[in-house]
């Protein structure tokens, strides 16, 4: 079976995957969503210190499902999709009830076992072992292809998760927020002084996660210009303050930009049209962007929206999707092109992580050089790697309870806890006054091997004392350090080359569920496309028990240290030195 002969291994007699088939037989086969369970009361996180479930853990898995499907969080709500174009929470809307019901129903020495959105089983374990384990998206690697996926799905026998939608630990936009702010401030660092005062950024995609571009680069006190072909998102963007203002064309947007860029302030402008338009019109009209990256959703050719009129278009992906995608492609083609050539006039261009450079490689353009490497880099080998190797990642938590309160309490004993760090408190100053609470309260920042466990027992502490109001979940995305291989994002460019090793985000999940994580989950595509990254996360529940601190011990030393071993692993002479610096033990490092 070759890996892209996809038609044929529908036609396999192992896998009848049409005998299985939901749809009816009156009308065209789509993915089922038994619209019939949906709700009649809009899904959102229950608040407060009451439980329906047995457990606080199980309590937290539920109310962390019902934030990422709350319609101030998700991307749609109907089909439950949180973000990443069809990043779902749950398969369909029958399946989502009988999670609710299983977790509800679940005991304190029970696992639940979900997959891609579905509850297949629920296992008598251990009353530290994990309360939920979820697969979403997996596939044998030789039929881990786009079209393969897609026809499961149109099948209703697989979901696709994203990263933190069908992991339950989606926090808005503000989930990626830091480290997009953490990336320009190393751009600032390394191309502008130290600062993106008096600099315009032009990036791409309004969505769920790419709205934190314009707010990074403000916080970093220069001018950012997003593109989105969907009005209501710039709109919903500059309601929510990612977005301070929204251009009426063109012409007013480059206004805008000049003008902040004059008074050297932060400032960011959300411009309706389509990059792969708007790029080459900058070009033509002679415009310099200081820097030149995006976010729009491309791994999907169904989620990247392509050149015209933009209801026309829509109309087009429900009509003749193999049309569209053509579209899309050819779209994709010019937006890149663009970003090279604004590169070649003087940009500093990077990669933000949904795989435009790929599609664009598949539609023909030459993206790489005579090396073999990219002609712009992604953000991670060209600013963030040196954090992986200590272990730093976005470590994220969220109160229960639904009080702002209690995140700002514990915003206080993260300034309180790490004195010496400026950029934390800097990140955490800016944060308050900027970033909206979206759904229930939530806080992400950037914490290394050795802090996370720091960190984690003194949210701990903070519930023992009833300092908050009701505990508090703590995760991570799963673009983390040591958590997903991603070749044309998070792995891209490994000093040995072990760019597409999946090996550390099997280990990864494999370890925290050993360590006592309270769900954990393992996805394929997250991010860049099926059959282009496999990662792993990973939630815990501060409970305020002594016996929860000791799994918090265990569970937040041993995450961010995969990504300590795995650094050391490549070659990185910083990972090793972090690891003998800190104790982490690894064997082929002489002690």
């Amino acid at each position: 079976m070759a890996p892209h002969s996809t038609p044929a291994a529908l036609e396999t007699p192992e896998l009848n995957l049409e005998a299985t088939s939901q749809s009816t037989t009156d009308q065209p086969a789509t993915r089922p969503m038994y619209y019939e369970y949906k709700p009649t009361e809009t899904v959102r996180a229950q608040h407060g210190p009451e439980l329906r479930c047995k457990t606080w853990e199980a309590e937290a898995a539920l109310r962390m499902l019902e934030n990422n499907l709350d319609p101030a969080v998700s991307l749609v709500y109907d089909e439950l999709i949180v973000y990443g174009g069809a990043g779902r929470a749950a398969r369909n809307w029958k399946e989502f009830q009988t999670i609710v019901k299983s977790l509800k129903e679940l005991e304190a020495d029970e696992t639940l076992l979900v997959q891609s959105g579905k509850a297949v089983g629920v296992l008598r374990t251990w009353a530290h072992a994990p309360r939920v384990l979820i697969a979403n998206s997996n596939l044998v690697p030789a039929w881990s292809t786009q079209e393969y996926f897609d026809e499961l799905d149109r099948l209703g026998l697989m979901m696709y998760g994203q990263m933190t939608a069908g992991s339950w630990i989606y926090i808005a936009t503000q989930g990626i927020l830091q480290g997009t702010y953490e990336t320009l401030a190393a751009v600032a660092d390394k191309h502008f002084g130290g600062t993106l005062a008096g600099t315009v950024t032009v990036t791409a995609g309004l969505g769920g996660m790419s709205g934190a571009q314009p707010l990074a680069v403000s916080m970093n006190d220069g001018v950012c210009l997003v593109i989105e072909p969907i009005d209501a998102r710039v709109q919903q963007k500059v309601r929510e303050g990612y977005v301070d203002e929204q251009a009426r064309d063109l012409n007013h947007a480059l206004e805008l930009c000049e003008q902040y860029k004059q008074e050297r302030k932060g400032w960011s402008i959300g411009l309706t049209g389509n990059a792969a338009t708007v790029l080459p019109e900058l070009l033509a009209r002679g415009f310099k962007a200081d820097v030149v990256t995006d976010q729009t959703s491309a791994h999907d050719l169904m989620d990247y929206i392509p050149e015209g009129d933009i209801d026309e278009v829509l109309a087009l992906r429900k009509s003749n999707p193999e049309e569209f995608k053509r579209l899309a492609l050819a779209s994709i083609v010019k937006h890149c092109q663009a970003i090279i050539d604004m590169q070649a006039g003087g940009a500093v261009a990077l990669d933000y992580g949904n795989n435009l450079r790929g599609q664009a490689e598949k539609g023909g353009l030459k993206v790489r050089d005579e090396n073999g490497q990219f002609l712009y880099p992604g953000f991670v080998p060209g600013y963030i790697r040196p954090l992986f190797c200590e272990g730093k990642g976005p470590f994220r938590w969220a109160a229960l309870s639904g009080d702002p309160q209690d995140i700002l309490r514990i915003d206080r004993a993260l300034l309180e806890t790490f004195p010496d760090n400026k950029m934390l408190a800097r990140w955490i100053e800016k944060a308050q006054a900027k970033v909206p609470f979206i759904g229930l309260p939530a806080r992400v920042c950037w914490l290394g091997y050795g802090e996370r466990e720091k960190f984690g027992l003194v949210i701990n502490d903070l519930v023992a004392r009833g300092e908050v109001s009701a505990p508090i979940v703590i995760g991570r995305d799963h673009l983390d350090c040591g958590s997903v291989a991603s070749p044309n994002r998070e792995t891209e460019g490994m000093k040995d080359g072990s760019d597409a090793v999946a090996d550390w985000p099997l280990l990864n999940a494999l370890a925290n569920t050993a360590s006592g994580a309270d769900w954990v989950s393992l996805h394929n595509g997250g991010g860049v496309g099926i059959g282009n990254s496999t990662h792993s996360g990973m939630v815990i529940v501060a409970t305020g028990t002594p016996e929860k601190a000791e799994r918090l011990r265990r569970v937040l030393t041993t995450d961010p240290g995969m990504g300590v071993f795995r650094h050391a692993d490549a070659g990185y002479e910083l990972a090793q030195q972090v690891a003998q610096e800190r104790g982490a033990k690894i064997p082929f490092l002489k002690v």
